[in-house]
């Protein structure tokens, strides 16, 4: 079934709950943004926490090879993870071609046409007001303004980044200790397992549970998103969300030349932003990244229910999947 586009809850009670009854189950596709985000019952947006987070699972070997990737980043001390989204679909969607070569233009023009409904993009105009994902350099500069040096150590969840390492070198040059699921964890099983989304899925169980969480562009992402609202749900844990529109002038300034009191501007931006503590949602804020106040988990909740999960969660999960796993063919056999 294709679920309206910010469908209420009426339609789900009725349309979607007869098709489960004729037919015990039903796919949902496309689903992403197909419930109205704001619900006037707190109870049904509790359940979309729970449905969220905690009945997400990955794979057995998925979650194994996560918490072997964060057992190791954290034996050399906390890490930041950082969703770096300057690829070729988020470039060409945003219609963000004026930095890249002539060459480089023609594929992500090309790849706009392909894939997108045509629409009027001045790269100047897009720019000015935060429509650009941050390029890895821009990146870095904000997190030098913020205080960190080139000791910090980085986990990198990013697909193939467009133009190579031609835009990846200022930003390793910044910070050169930079991994990313195969520089941790380069044994075969890794390089079988995680191609495609499963590469993804590893990414976000080890993003979720770094110190600090910084996504490089929340837009149309449900990566960064999700994981929004889950590090939230997850006892407020740390993150860094840049205002791309109030950061836009100070990076344009400064590539035309006028680099007077540049950190400072960045620091003086970022500290009006809110790093992952909790916050009233005001529009256009999603529900899907700040499910503040409806749904939370508590440190020491009476109800096992509302208990914030352990650091060790990765663990708990596998083992419940193993445990299930082991139930199902016990009663198979029986």
């Amino acid at each position: 079934m294709r679920p309206p586009r910010d469908a209420p809850i009426s339609w789900y009670t009725t349309d979607a709950l007869k098709k489960m009854k004729e037919h015990g189950a039903i796919y949902l596709t496309p689903f992403s943004h197909r419930l109205a985000e704001e619900i006037d019952n707190p109870e049904y947006q509790r359940l979309r926490c729970r449905v969220n987070y905690h009945a997400l699972r990955f794979k057995p070997h998925i979650m194994k090879l996560s918490q072997s990737i964060v057992d190791k980043l954290r034996a050399q001390g906390p890490y930041m993870s950082i969703h770096l989204r300057f690829e070729m679909d988020m470039l060409s969607f945003a219609g963000c071609f004026d930095i890249f070569t002539p060459e480089e233009q023609k594929i992500l023009k090309k790849y706009r046409e392909e894939n997108f409904a045509p629409k009027r993009l001045v790269y100047n105009e897009r720019r000015a007001i935060g429509k650009c994902p941050l390029t890895p350099e821009e990146v870095g500069l904000i997190l030098r303004a913020l205080g960190f040096d080139n000791s910090t150590r980085i986990y990198l969840a990013a697909g193939e980044l467009f133009g190579g390492e031609r835009f990846m070198n200022p930003f390793r040059s910044l910070f050169p200790r930079l991994e990313n699921h195969s520089s941790v964890e380069n044994s075969e099983e890794l390089v079988q397992n995680t191609r495609g989304l499963a590469g993804s899925a590893v990414d976000y169980m080890v993003c979720l549970l770094s110190d600090i969480f910084m996504p490089t562009y929340d837009g149309p992402s449900n990566f960064a998103n999700n994981l929004l609202g889950h590090r939230l749900y997850y006892g407020f844990r740390t993150t860094i969300r840049p205002d791309r529109k109030a950061l836009a002038p100070i990076f344009i300034d400064r590539e035309n030349g006028r680099t007077a009191g540049f950190e400072e501007a960045i620091k003086k931006v970022m500290l009006t932003t809110n790093f992952g503590e909790p916050h009233k949602r005001v529009s256009p804020e999603s529900f899907y990244t700040n499910s503040w106040p409806e749904c939370f988990c508590q440190t020491a909740a009476k109800n096992p229910a509302d208990r914030c999960p352990p650091n060790d969660i990765l663990n708990i999960l596998d083992n419940g999947l193993q445990k299930e796993a082991t139930e199902q063919t016990n009663s198979t056999i029986s």
